[in-house]
């Protein structure tokens, strides 16, 4: 017996193949595999060079940014540590000296 994926959507270990297709037959979802390698490549996070983000990462800021409601900015060439990684537009959480907790995007920034 072959070792089957369980299903991405309700973790079911019953599934069965048909043709090309993975099917659960609990609640009737249909993949492949290369569908969800694309999948975790598209909900990954990238840097402004494409390196993939993990949390806990070190950042350095790459242009100064603006900060909403401050007179002040964030320099380029700041390095942000112990970042985490959340869903949305803003989708790097994190504390930066001086200016306390922020959301970055990730394409202002580039792994350290």
């Amino acid at each position: 017996m072959t070792n089957l994926p369980n299903c991405p959507k309700c973790n079911s270990e019953y599934t069965y193949e048909d043709g090309n297709l993975f099917v659960c037959p609990e609640c009737a979802y249909e993949w492949t595999l290369e569908s969800e390698k694309q999948k975790e490549e598209e909900s990954s996070v990238k840097d402004a060079n494409g390196n993939i983000l993990e949390d806990g990462d070190t950042v350095t800021v790459i242009k100064d940014l603006k900060v909403k409601g401050s007179s002040s900015s964030i320099k380029i060439g700041t390095k942000v540590k112990n970042i985490r990684l959340v869903e949305g537009d803003h989708n790097i959480d994190c504390k930066i000296d001086g200016f306390g907790a922020m959301k970055l995007k990730s394409e202002f920034v580039k792994k350290a």
